[in-house]
């Protein structure tokens, strides 16, 4: 199941507004997560919305499978794909399903590890899912704030904010989890960089129809009502220049437009190096995502003692996601 069905540019705007969920039931809530201690929360209940999902209606993938690199053939090279790579064990999550679970429960390199994809905002990040040293499982509230997914864990059923990996309402909140370094680059590039590396494979190739995306045309046919409906909801928050949904590449509380660092192809700030290659398929354009148009790959770093560039925890995401849960971030466009 997806956050919508109707491929239509006017139910994502409706998403991104608002105007599509629901205010806050908190008696259905606590029916289905009996668990949770809504009196402790971070944000105001009455910014969660129902967008007619459920717990786990979109639901998680607990035991992956995976396929060597090398061998996979039913994938179009330029795809997206979450990758991480931890004590030489490489794994590549691909977009076309994780749009469809939004995610993996997984351990890699003996790291438990938490990997999530909000496709209505675009925020893909990768966390360690231990918390007081424990793992955790996570599932899907099937709810959003201001776009974006909410979480909650098995232990607890605490909720938990995807955009941030803060605990955001029930005993646990406040808690933040620690987000890794991962990188959402094309298969091509997860497969020249580890060769040995593996990428998970639907177990059911009929369950959903991955390769297909509900959210095309989500950031590359923006008409001018469309674009009003969305500033509606932000009327202040982004400079001149910037679309709700223009893609930025965000680390902490600093933002570079996906634009600016594809023009200088290399930029150096802060003792970050941020680098753009071409060649990464927009899950967001074409319904057929092998087919959506090339936003590129982008790579974040920063030189260790040694001057050798490690990579860091970014999140290539949209403008609008940024600006609400960063609102005193800077964008550099």
């Amino acid at each position: 199941m997806a956050r919508f069905t109707a491929s239509t540019l006017v139910l994502a705007v409706g998403l991104l507004t608002g105007a599509a969920g629901a205010s806050a039931d908190l008696d259905l809530w606590k029916s289905e997560f009996p668990l949770t201690d809504f009196a402790r929360a971070q944000v105001p209940l009455a910014e969660i919305e129902d967008d007619g999902n459920y717990r786990d209606t979109i639901s998680p993938i607990d035991d992956p499978v995976f396929q060597p690199v090398t061998a996979l053939t039913a994938m179009g090279p330029l795809e997206p794909v979450l990758s991480l790579i931890i004590e030489g064990d490489a794994r590549a999550y691909p977009l076309r399903m994780l749009l469809w679970h939004e995610i993996v429960n997984d351990t890699v390199g003996g790291v438990p590890v938490l990997v999530s994809y909000c496709p209505l905002c675009n925020s893909g990040v990768v966390y360690d899912r231990r918390v007081d040293g424990q793992a955790v499982a996570f599932g899907n509230t099937g709810r959003i704030r201001h776009a974006d997914m909410v979480m909650y864990d098995h232990a607890t059923e605490s909720w938990w904010q995807q955009f941030t990996g803060e605990a955001i309402v029930g005993s646990r909140a406040g808690t933040l989890l620690r987000a890794l370094p991962a990188r959402l680059e094309s298969l091509a590039r997860f497969r020249e960089r580890a060769p040995k590396g593996k990428v998970m494979i639907p177990a059911d190739v009929m369950r959903q129809p991955y390769g297909e995306t509900p959210y095309f045309h989500m950031d590359s046919l923006w008409d001018t009502q469309s674009r009003n409906m969305v500033r509606e909801r932000y009327p202040s928050d982004l400079p001149d220049g910037i679309s709700p949904l223009t893609r930025v590449v965000a680390v902490g509380d600093r933002a570079w437009s996906v634009d600016l660092v594809r023009e200088n192809g290399r930029v150096e700030t802060g003792g970050l190096v941020l680098t753009w290659h071409a060649g990464q398929n927009s899950i967001h354009d074409s319904p057929w995502i092998p087919a959506g148009r090339d936003v590129g790959n982008i790579v974040v770093q920063k030189p260790d003692a040694d001057g050798a560039l490690r990579d860091v925890p970014y999140d290539v995401t949209f403008a609008f996601a940024f600006r609400t849960f960063r609102p005193d971030g800077e964008i550099k466009f």
